[in-house]
């Protein structure tokens, strides 16, 4: 059966359900996402991260080590993790067992294991992680290139949080966190594999009708500077690692994102085919990789790109990276930079959704970004007929790609 998106009503909300069968391997898979409840929903920086860490720590009756094993016994896994905007939890196991997983999840609902016990192991976890951290150069790269692209907005803050603030996270802030973000109002079901709709919909209401109602609010939309700032962050490292990004004023609500697609492969996302890898490494040899996405959301719009090379060629690196994407706007592609572009994104498109999870993973995509299910295929219609007049048209008129900022770790 195809994917397809079916309401189901739950007290006075109607939950959408993602839903594809697929009889040929015996496992069923469900993810729950709970819409504006991941890191930019944090009233503490770390808050939503370390909500997720805790419900994975098992039952109160049973502790981590008890609701564990009981899982591990009948291959069953139950986790959760966040994202950008928003909260999953996943439960997946052998159709035969599905129905035992599905009580596992309700028991750890009714029952999360808030003791102070659980806290402290989640806090230990996060704080050894977050002090690994302080060594790698790429997250602090990272991170200082969405300060610096966000300032004073969620997308700006430390979504794992800080040494300091984790510390001061307490039970009770993870407690209040998942109660009034996980609700039956505010969740996305995907369900997949071999499994009826009728069972999926009975499952989905059982563990649902066990959550409370929850405020809905709109995500923060926000853009990205275009102050051009260059900010160093002195380490000691024997490289220097450089992070960038720039406004797209372009939305995730518009019609023709294949041309945005198109144009993110060859600028920077193309691997070995794109304008900064073969400037900056094929043509110099400044480093082993330089890579970029145009990164369209609900709540920001922007290139972001990154690359690592020698303290010496630091500056040269830096200023490359302009100029590869002011030509990019300035002058557009190429009739052969098109073909390849095209035969690439249509050739391997089988890869994109030859797994129940892809498809499943392209057809919540669509319905979380109000798009119709069977966009992307439409949009891969159109990257075949796409002429290089409209490409370079698109391009050009994006302008505000080329307000670049940098976020660099040096050398001190």
């Amino acid at each position: 059966m195809a994917e397809m998106v079916k309401e189901i009503k739950i007290k006075d909300a109607s939950v959408p359900v993602v839903f594809e069968e697929g009889k040929y391997i015996p496992i069923v898979s469900m993810q729950l996402v709970f819409e504006n409840a991941g890191h930019l929903s944090n009233t503490k920086d770390g808050l939503a991260d370390m909500a997720a860490k805790l419900l994975n720590e098992g039952t109160a009756k049973e502790g981590s080590v008890g609701f564990a094993t009981k899982l591990d016994t009948h291959a069953v896994d139950i986790s959760s993790h966040v994202g950008r905007e928003s909260f999953v939890i996943e439960v997946s196991a052998l159709k035969s067992e599905f129905a035992y997983a599905v009580e596992r999840l309700k028991e750890l609902l009714k029952d999360p294991n808030y003791t102070e016990e659980a806290m402290e192991h989640v806090k230990r976890q996060k704080i050894g992680w977050l002090t690994q951290k302080k060594s790698d150069f790429d997250y602090i790269a990272a991170s200082k290139l969405r300060e610096t692209l966000f300032k004073g907005a969620a997308l700006a803050k430390p979504y794992n949080g800080t040494l300091e603030s984790v510390k001061e996270i307490s039970l009770a802030d993870v407690k209040t966190f998942i109660q009034t973000h996980l609700g039956y109002n505010n969740t996305i079901a995907v369900v997949g594999g071999d499994i009826a709709f009728a069972d999926a919909e009975k499952y989905t209401k059982e563990i649902l009708t066990l959550l409370p109602k929850v405020k809905e609010g709109a995500i923060e939309k926000v853009k990205a500077s275009a102050k051009k700032e260059t900010v160093l962050i002195e380490e000691d490292t024997q490289q220097a690692y450089i992070y960038f990004g720039s406004p797209f004023d372009y939305s995730y609500e518009e019609k023709d994102q294949y041309k945005a697609k198109i144009a993110e492969y060859l600028l920077g996302g193309a691997g070995f085919g794109s304008r900064l890898m073969e400037e900056i490494r094929v043509k110099r040899g400044l480093t082993y990789g330089a890579y970029s996405a145009l990164r369209r959301t609900k709540s920001a719009s922007y290139l972001s790109g990154y690359l690592q090379t020698k303290l010496s060629t630091q500056t040269e690196a830096k200023a490359l990276v302009q100029k590869v994407v002011d030509d990019f706007v300035n002058k557009g592609i190429s009739k052969e930079e098109l073909k390849a572009a095209k035969e690439f994104l249509v050739g391997s498109e089988p890869l994109r959704t030859e797994t129940l999870s892809q498809r499943l993973g392209r057809a919540y995509s669509e319905y979380y970004y109000g798009r119709p299910l069977g966009f992307s295929k439409e949009q891969l219609k159109k990257i075949e007929t796409v002429t290089l007049e409209e490409m370079n048209s698109f391009i050009t008129s994006h302008k505000e790609l080329s307000d670049l900022s940098f976020a660099i770790v040096t050398k001190k």
